[in-house]
């Protein structure tokens, strides 16, 4: 099963509200997730971002790959960076 860490839209329209989720792959894009990572609301200025770092590091250690757009919020928010460096001490 290949994992992603991906955005599944919510909201309504010209609206919209994102979840940062663990998702199988195949699985369609607002399908059915695994696991609830975090939330995402780009039309607040500044967008506002919640992640739940200890949920999005397990599931970057167990080898999800996330997307572009998550991997670039997963960065701002300093986790990527504790993943990284997770990897590098082991």
């Amino acid at each position: 099963m290949a994992v992603k860490l991906r955005l599944k839209r919510m909201g309504s329209k010209k609206a919209p509200f994102y979840r940062i989720v663990a998702a199988d792959s195949r699985y369609p894009r607002d399908g059915r997730i695994i696991e609830l990572v975090g939330t995402y609301d780009p039309t607040k200025n500044p967008a506002i971002v919640n992640v739940n770092a200890e949920v999005a590091l397990k599931w970057l250690s167990n080898g999800a790959q996330p997307s572009d757009t998550v991997r670039s919020i997963l960065s701002k928010e300093g986790i990527m960076k504790q993943f990284h460096d997770s990897k590098l001490s082991k």
